[in-house]
Protein backbone atom coordinates (compact mmCIF):
# COMPACT_ATOMS: atom_id res chain seq x y z
CA UNK A 1 0.00 0.00 0.00
CA UNK A 2 1.26 3.35 -0.72
CA UNK A 3 0.35 6.66 1.54
CA UNK A 4 -0.91 9.54 -0.05
CA UNK A 5 2.23 11.23 -1.16
CA UNK A 6 3.88 8.63 -2.64
CA UNK A 7 0.58 8.38 -5.26
CA UNK A 8 0.84 11.75 -5.80
CA UNK A 9 4.55 11.57 -6.62
CA UNK A 10 3.93 8.04 -8.93
CA UNK A 11 0.43 10.09 -10.28
CA UNK A 12 2.88 13.03 -11.61
CA UNK A 13 5.87 10.96 -12.28
CA UNK A 14 3.17 8.97 -14.98
CA UNK A 15 1.73 12.52 -15.96
CA UNK A 16 4.62 14.08 -16.84
CA UNK A 17 5.83 11.18 -18.69
CA UNK A 18 2.76 10.86 -20.90
CA UNK A 19 3.55 13.99 -21.97
CA UNK A 20 7.06 13.40 -22.82
CA UNK A 21 8.78 10.78 -22.94
CA UNK A 22 11.69 11.24 -20.81
CA UNK A 23 13.14 10.58 -17.84
CA UNK A 24 11.51 12.22 -14.97
CA UNK A 25 13.19 14.24 -12.29
CA UNK A 26 12.30 15.79 -8.92
CA UNK A 27 12.28 19.29 -9.81
CA UNK A 28 10.11 18.77 -13.07
CA UNK A 29 7.61 17.59 -10.10
CA UNK A 30 7.77 20.22 -7.92
CA UNK A 31 7.47 22.69 -10.81
CA UNK A 32 4.35 21.26 -12.31
CA UNK A 33 2.29 19.72 -9.14
CA UNK A 34 1.59 21.85 -6.11
CA UNK A 35 2.53 19.16 -3.90
CA UNK A 36 4.20 21.15 -1.28
CA UNK A 37 7.19 19.29 -0.86
CA UNK A 38 11.08 20.12 -1.26
CA UNK A 39 13.19 18.23 -4.31
CA UNK A 40 15.30 16.08 -2.05
CA UNK A 41 11.70 14.26 -0.43
CA UNK A 42 10.50 14.02 -3.24
CA UNK A 43 13.39 12.07 -4.84
CA UNK A 44 13.70 9.87 -1.88
CA UNK A 45 10.07 9.25 -2.41
CA UNK A 46 10.85 8.24 -5.70
CA UNK A 47 13.87 6.13 -4.68
CA UNK A 48 11.31 4.37 -2.42
CA UNK A 49 8.61 3.97 -5.39
CA UNK A 50 11.80 2.23 -7.55
CA UNK A 51 12.38 0.02 -4.72
CA UNK A 52 8.51 -1.30 -5.01
CA UNK A 53 8.70 -1.90 -8.27
CA UNK A 54 6.30 0.92 -9.45
CA UNK A 55 9.56 3.25 -11.50
CA UNK A 56 12.61 2.50 -12.66
CA UNK A 57 15.67 4.53 -13.38
CA UNK A 58 17.12 3.81 -16.86
CA UNK A 59 20.35 4.72 -15.91
CA UNK A 60 22.72 6.58 -13.31
CA UNK A 61 21.86 10.38 -12.50
CA UNK A 62 18.77 10.30 -14.45
CA UNK A 63 15.20 10.62 -13.87
CA UNK A 64 12.47 7.71 -13.01
CA UNK A 65 10.63 6.41 -15.59
CA UNK A 66 7.42 4.31 -14.64
CA UNK A 67 7.00 0.40 -14.52
CA UNK A 68 4.20 -1.54 -15.93
CA UNK A 69 3.09 -2.14 -12.13
CA UNK A 70 3.43 1.81 -11.61
CA UNK A 71 0.85 2.01 -14.52
CA UNK A 72 -1.30 -0.33 -13.63
CA UNK A 73 -1.48 1.30 -9.82
CA UNK A 74 -2.47 4.50 -12.09
CA UNK A 75 -5.04 2.94 -14.06
CA UNK A 76 -6.52 1.17 -11.09
CA UNK A 77 -6.22 4.25 -9.25
CA UNK A 78 -8.72 6.29 -12.25
CA UNK A 79 -12.01 7.33 -10.63
CA UNK A 80 -15.00 7.03 -12.24
CA UNK A 81 -15.48 10.85 -12.04
CA UNK A 82 -14.88 12.69 -15.03
CA UNK A 83 -13.08 15.86 -15.83
CA UNK A 84 -14.20 18.69 -17.87
CA UNK A 85 -12.31 17.51 -20.69
CA UNK A 86 -13.21 14.10 -20.02
CA UNK A 87 -16.75 15.35 -20.83
CA UNK A 88 -15.93 17.49 -23.71
CA UNK A 89 -14.07 14.71 -25.53
CA UNK A 90 -17.39 12.43 -24.63
CA UNK A 91 -19.37 15.21 -26.18
CA UNK A 92 -17.21 15.52 -29.20
CA UNK A 93 -17.16 11.39 -29.45
CA UNK A 94 -21.24 11.29 -29.27
CA UNK A 95 -21.63 13.76 -31.82
CA UNK A 96 -19.35 12.23 -34.24
CA UNK A 97 -20.74 8.56 -33.28
CA UNK A 98 -24.18 10.21 -34.94
CA UNK A 99 -23.05 11.36 -37.74
CA UNK A 100 -21.56 8.21 -38.07
CA UNK A 101 -24.35 6.27 -38.63
CA UNK A 102 -24.96 3.80 -41.66
CA UNK A 103 -24.56 0.60 -42.09
CA UNK A 104 -22.50 -1.88 -39.52
CA UNK A 105 -19.69 -2.20 -41.34
CA UNK A 106 -19.18 1.11 -42.55
CA UNK A 107 -19.85 2.53 -38.91
CA UNK A 108 -17.64 0.17 -37.21
CA UNK A 109 -14.80 0.91 -40.10
CA UNK A 110 -15.08 4.47 -39.29
CA UNK A 111 -15.22 4.10 -35.77
CA UNK A 112 -12.09 2.63 -35.96
CA UNK A 113 -10.59 5.45 -37.87
CA UNK A 114 -12.09 8.07 -35.33
CA UNK A 115 -10.79 6.16 -32.32
CA UNK A 116 -7.06 6.56 -34.10
CA UNK A 117 -7.79 10.15 -34.77
CA UNK A 118 -8.46 10.67 -31.54
CA UNK A 119 -6.32 9.26 -29.55
CA UNK A 120 -3.53 8.88 -31.99
CA UNK A 121 -2.56 5.60 -31.31
CA UNK A 122 -4.08 2.58 -33.51
CA UNK A 123 -8.05 1.65 -33.31
CA UNK A 124 -9.68 -1.80 -33.77
CA UNK A 125 -13.08 -2.78 -34.29
CA UNK A 126 -14.20 -6.30 -35.28
CA UNK A 127 -17.76 -6.45 -36.71
CA UNK A 128 -20.91 -8.60 -34.72
CA UNK A 129 -20.27 -12.32 -34.43
CA UNK A 130 -24.17 -13.36 -34.65
CA UNK A 131 -23.36 -17.49 -34.98
CA UNK A 132 -25.54 -17.74 -31.18
CA UNK A 133 -28.56 -14.91 -31.57
CA UNK A 134 -31.44 -16.92 -31.60
CA UNK A 135 -34.33 -15.75 -33.37
CA UNK A 136 -37.98 -14.95 -31.53
CA UNK A 137 -40.05 -13.87 -34.29
CA UNK A 138 -39.52 -12.02 -38.05
CA UNK A 139 -42.14 -9.51 -39.39
CA UNK A 140 -42.28 -8.89 -43.31
CA UNK A 141 -43.45 -5.25 -44.39
CA UNK A 142 -44.01 -4.26 -47.94
CA UNK A 143 -41.69 -1.21 -48.09
CA UNK A 144 -40.96 -0.37 -52.45
CA UNK A 145 -41.95 -2.05 -55.42
CA UNK A 146 -39.75 -5.07 -55.15
CA UNK A 147 -38.30 -4.76 -51.55
CA UNK A 148 -39.72 -5.54 -48.22
CA UNK A 149 -38.82 -4.22 -44.70
CA UNK A 150 -37.41 -6.93 -42.69
CA UNK A 151 -37.93 -7.33 -39.22
CA UNK A 152 -36.06 -9.40 -37.07
CA UNK A 153 -36.46 -9.63 -33.68
CA UNK A 154 -33.88 -11.68 -31.17
CA UNK A 155 -34.43 -13.68 -27.68
CA UNK A 156 -32.72 -9.92 -26.66
CA UNK A 157 -35.85 -8.09 -27.72
CA UNK A 158 -33.37 -6.57 -29.72
CA UNK A 159 -34.51 -5.38 -32.82
CA UNK A 160 -32.71 -5.27 -36.30
CA UNK A 161 -34.09 -3.89 -39.25
CA UNK A 162 -33.11 -5.15 -43.10
CA UNK A 163 -34.16 -3.89 -46.97
CA UNK A 164 -34.65 -6.81 -49.43
CA UNK A 165 -35.14 -6.72 -52.75
CA UNK A 166 -37.38 -9.16 -54.10
CA UNK A 167 -38.10 -10.65 -57.56
CA UNK A 168 -41.95 -9.71 -58.14
CA UNK A 169 -44.14 -7.68 -55.30
CA UNK A 170 -45.72 -9.90 -52.40
CA UNK A 171 -49.25 -8.79 -51.35
CA UNK A 172 -49.21 -7.72 -47.42
CA UNK A 173 -51.55 -10.92 -47.12
CA UNK A 174 -49.11 -13.22 -48.21
CA UNK A 175 -45.66 -11.46 -46.30
CA UNK A 176 -47.64 -12.36 -43.24
CA UNK A 177 -48.17 -15.64 -43.97
CA UNK A 178 -44.78 -15.87 -45.08
CA UNK A 179 -43.68 -14.36 -41.69
CA UNK A 180 -45.62 -16.61 -40.01
CA UNK A 181 -44.37 -19.97 -41.75
CA UNK A 182 -40.68 -18.90 -40.76
CA UNK A 183 -41.48 -18.24 -37.06
CA UNK A 184 -43.51 -21.50 -37.02
CA UNK A 185 -40.35 -23.19 -38.26
CA UNK A 186 -37.57 -21.26 -37.17
CA UNK A 187 -38.30 -19.56 -33.87
CA UNK A 188 -36.15 -20.59 -31.06
CA UNK A 189 -33.41 -21.45 -33.29
CA UNK A 190 -30.12 -19.81 -33.31
CA UNK A 191 -29.15 -17.28 -36.63
CA UNK A 192 -26.54 -19.87 -37.32
CA UNK A 193 -28.65 -23.03 -37.47
CA UNK A 194 -31.16 -21.66 -39.49
CA UNK A 195 -28.67 -20.52 -42.29
CA UNK A 196 -27.20 -23.65 -42.10
CA UNK A 197 -30.98 -25.56 -42.47
CA UNK A 198 -31.98 -23.28 -45.08
CA UNK A 199 -28.53 -24.39 -47.46
CA UNK A 200 -29.38 -27.79 -47.40
CA UNK A 201 -33.44 -27.56 -48.05
CA UNK A 202 -32.70 -25.21 -51.04
CA UNK A 203 -30.71 -27.83 -52.50
CA UNK A 204 -33.46 -30.30 -52.31
CA UNK A 205 -35.80 -29.10 -54.74
CA UNK A 206 -38.83 -31.54 -53.62
CA UNK A 207 -39.93 -28.99 -50.81
CA UNK A 208 -39.35 -26.14 -53.32
CA UNK A 209 -42.56 -27.09 -55.04
CA UNK A 210 -44.72 -24.84 -52.74
CA UNK A 211 -44.59 -21.53 -53.58
CA UNK A 212 -45.24 -20.16 -50.32
CA UNK A 213 -42.15 -22.26 -49.31
CA UNK A 214 -39.68 -21.27 -52.05
CA UNK A 215 -40.42 -17.33 -51.03
CA UNK A 216 -39.53 -17.90 -47.70
CA UNK A 217 -36.40 -19.85 -48.85
CA UNK A 218 -35.31 -17.04 -50.53
CA UNK A 219 -36.07 -14.09 -48.22
CA UNK A 220 -34.72 -16.54 -45.23
CA UNK A 221 -31.49 -17.12 -47.47
CA UNK A 222 -31.11 -13.26 -47.50
CA UNK A 223 -31.96 -12.58 -43.79
CA UNK A 224 -30.06 -14.80 -42.08
CA UNK A 225 -27.16 -15.25 -44.24
CA UNK A 226 -23.81 -14.94 -41.48
CA UNK A 227 -20.85 -13.67 -42.84
CA UNK A 228 -17.31 -13.44 -41.54
CA UNK A 229 -16.27 -11.22 -39.07
CA UNK A 230 -14.61 -8.35 -40.30
CA UNK A 231 -11.46 -6.58 -38.32
CA UNK A 232 -11.36 -3.13 -39.18
CA UNK A 233 -7.65 -1.36 -37.97
CA UNK A 234 -6.73 2.26 -38.63
CA UNK A 235 -3.94 4.44 -37.33
CA UNK A 236 -0.80 2.90 -37.55
CA UNK A 237 0.86 5.99 -39.14
CA UNK A 238 -0.45 7.66 -36.25
CA UNK A 239 1.74 5.67 -33.32
CA UNK A 240 5.04 5.41 -36.06
CA UNK A 241 5.22 8.97 -35.42
CA UNK A 242 5.53 8.79 -31.49
CA UNK A 243 8.93 8.38 -30.02
CA UNK A 244 8.52 5.35 -28.63
CA UNK A 245 8.10 3.40 -31.97
CA UNK A 246 11.96 3.82 -32.80
CA UNK A 247 12.85 0.09 -33.12
CA UNK A 248 12.05 -1.61 -36.25
CA UNK A 249 12.16 -4.94 -34.47
CA UNK A 250 9.30 -3.43 -32.11
CA UNK A 251 7.66 -2.38 -35.32
CA UNK A 252 7.23 -5.37 -37.23
CA UNK A 253 6.14 -7.37 -34.57
CA UNK A 254 3.20 -5.18 -33.96
CA UNK A 255 2.51 -5.37 -37.86
CA UNK A 256 2.70 -8.77 -37.92
CA UNK A 257 0.09 -8.80 -35.27
CA UNK A 258 -2.38 -6.32 -36.30
CA UNK A 259 -1.82 -8.06 -39.77
CA UNK A 260 -3.23 -11.53 -38.45
CA UNK A 261 -6.50 -11.04 -38.39
CA UNK A 262 -7.29 -14.47 -36.74
CA UNK A 263 -4.84 -13.55 -33.74
CA UNK A 264 -6.60 -10.05 -33.28
CA UNK A 265 -9.96 -11.75 -33.57
CA UNK A 266 -9.30 -14.54 -30.98
CA UNK A 267 -7.48 -12.01 -28.80
CA UNK A 268 -10.75 -9.69 -29.07
CA UNK A 269 -13.18 -12.91 -28.06
CA UNK A 270 -11.72 -13.07 -24.58
CA UNK A 271 -12.23 -9.56 -24.42
CA UNK A 272 -16.34 -9.97 -25.34
CA UNK A 273 -16.80 -12.47 -22.53
CA UNK A 274 -16.26 -9.41 -20.30
CA UNK A 275 -17.68 -6.66 -19.05
CA UNK A 276 -16.34 -3.03 -19.21
CA UNK A 277 -13.18 -1.64 -20.63
CA UNK A 278 -9.94 -3.88 -19.91
CA UNK A 279 -6.64 -2.68 -19.57
CA UNK A 280 -3.59 -4.93 -20.43
CA UNK A 281 -0.67 -3.15 -19.80
CA UNK A 282 2.95 -4.14 -21.55
CA UNK A 283 3.98 -7.48 -19.94
CA UNK A 284 -0.01 -7.95 -19.01
CA UNK A 285 -0.72 -8.78 -22.50
CA UNK A 286 -1.23 -12.32 -23.48
CA UNK A 287 0.46 -12.09 -27.02
CA UNK A 288 4.30 -11.90 -26.97
CA UNK A 289 4.16 -9.34 -30.11
CA UNK A 290 1.80 -6.58 -27.48
CA UNK A 291 4.19 -7.04 -24.23
CA UNK A 292 5.57 -3.97 -25.24
CA UNK A 293 2.54 -2.12 -25.68
CA UNK A 294 -0.88 -1.49 -23.72
CA UNK A 295 -4.27 -2.68 -24.95
CA UNK A 296 -7.79 -0.80 -24.03
CA UNK A 297 -10.68 -2.29 -24.89
CA UNK A 298 -14.14 -3.18 -24.21
CA UNK A 299 -17.11 -5.26 -25.80
CA UNK A 300 -20.19 -4.08 -27.57
CA UNK A 301 -24.06 -6.17 -27.14
CA UNK A 302 -26.82 -6.92 -28.62
CA UNK A 303 -29.40 -6.91 -25.47
CA UNK A 304 -26.82 -8.20 -22.93
CA UNK A 305 -24.95 -10.88 -25.17
CA UNK A 306 -21.54 -9.79 -26.22
CA UNK A 307 -21.40 -9.69 -30.20
CA UNK A 308 -18.07 -7.81 -30.70
CA UNK A 309 -15.57 -5.05 -29.68
CA UNK A 310 -13.42 -2.09 -30.16
CA UNK A 311 -9.71 -1.50 -28.60
CA UNK A 312 -7.20 0.84 -28.81
CA UNK A 313 -3.58 -0.30 -29.23
CA UNK A 314 -0.30 2.06 -28.10
CA UNK A 315 2.38 2.31 -25.86
CA UNK A 316 2.67 2.01 -22.46
CA UNK A 317 3.15 5.30 -21.88
CA UNK A 318 -0.35 5.61 -23.53
CA UNK A 319 -3.16 8.47 -22.09
CA UNK A 320 -4.88 5.80 -20.10
CA UNK A 321 -7.59 7.92 -19.07
CA UNK A 322 -8.40 9.31 -22.71
CA UNK A 323 -8.06 6.17 -23.90
CA UNK A 324 -10.68 4.36 -21.61
CA UNK A 325 -12.79 7.07 -22.11
CA UNK A 326 -12.93 6.75 -25.91
CA UNK A 327 -13.26 2.60 -25.84
CA UNK A 328 -16.29 2.52 -23.29
CA UNK A 329 -17.95 5.77 -24.83
CA UNK A 330 -17.82 3.55 -28.42
CA UNK A 331 -18.56 0.31 -27.27
CA UNK A 332 -21.76 1.63 -25.09
CA UNK A 333 -22.93 3.61 -28.78
CA UNK A 334 -22.79 0.49 -30.75
CA UNK A 335 -24.23 -1.62 -27.71
CA UNK A 336 -27.57 1.04 -28.83
CA UNK A 337 -27.22 0.72 -31.83
CA UNK A 338 -28.16 -3.05 -31.48
CA UNK A 339 -30.57 -2.36 -29.21
CA UNK A 340 -32.84 -0.29 -30.87
CA UNK A 341 -34.27 -0.15 -34.46
CA UNK A 342 -32.04 1.11 -37.11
Amino acid sequence: MLDERSKQILHAVIQLYISSPGPVGSRAVTKKFPIGLSPATIRNIMSDLEDMGFLRQPHTSAGRVPTDSGYRFYVDALTAEKSDTDRELASELIRKLELMRTDVNSFLDNASRMLSELSHYIGISVSPNTHQTTLSRIELIPYRKNQIAVMLITDEDVIRNKIISIEQEIPREDLNRLAGYINERYAGQTLENIRKTIVTEMANDRLLCDSLISEAMAICKNVFSVSECNVFISGLSEVLTLPDFYDIERIRGLLRTIEDKHVILNLLEKISATEGPQVFIGSENPLDELKQFSFVAAPYCEGHRPIGAIAIIGPTRMNYGQAITLVDITAKFITDIFSYSR
